[in-house]
Order: C-alpha cells, then structure tokens, then sequence
C-alpha cells in the first residue's frame, strides 16, 4: 500500500518529502504495531503526521488496510 502511495505522489507532481499527514485505516486493531511499523520504516526520515484508526470495513472485503496521505508544496 505504501508504495502505491509514493507512486501517486510522483505521478502529481509532488516527492515523498511533501508528505505532511497521513491517515492509516485498519480493520483490525490488534494489527496496529504492523502497520506503525511499515509506516515508520518508509516514512522514516519525513515523519508526518500520523493517525491510526480502526474501521469496521474497507471497499474491498479483502483488505485490511487504507492509507490516505497529504502532501503539499512549501
């Protein structure tokens, strides 16, 4: 999911650098040290705000995790 984000990015224009918020949905809360991980690991040197919700569904019966980002331009 974190590298479809980063794909997105670079395609509008902005780099990872520009990320300012993002927004992880999961569907299972007991997962949220795996997902804090892979956040942390990618977004290690940017650091932007973050928050972690649970959710009861996703669009897709399958997935198990949403991430939303944010990037701007100074």
């Amino acid at each position: 999911a974190i590298q479809k984000i980063e794909k997105v990015v670079k395609e509008a224009g902005f780099s990872m650098e520009d990320v300012v918020r993002t927004r992880l949905f999961v569907t299972d809360i007991s997962k949220w040290e795996e997902a804090g991980k892979a956040h942390a690991e990618f977004f290690r040197n940017i650091k932007p705000c973050t928050t972690l919700l649970e959710v009861s569904k996703l669009i897709e019966p399958d997935y198990l995790i949403e991430i939303e980002a944010t990037a701007i331009r100074p």
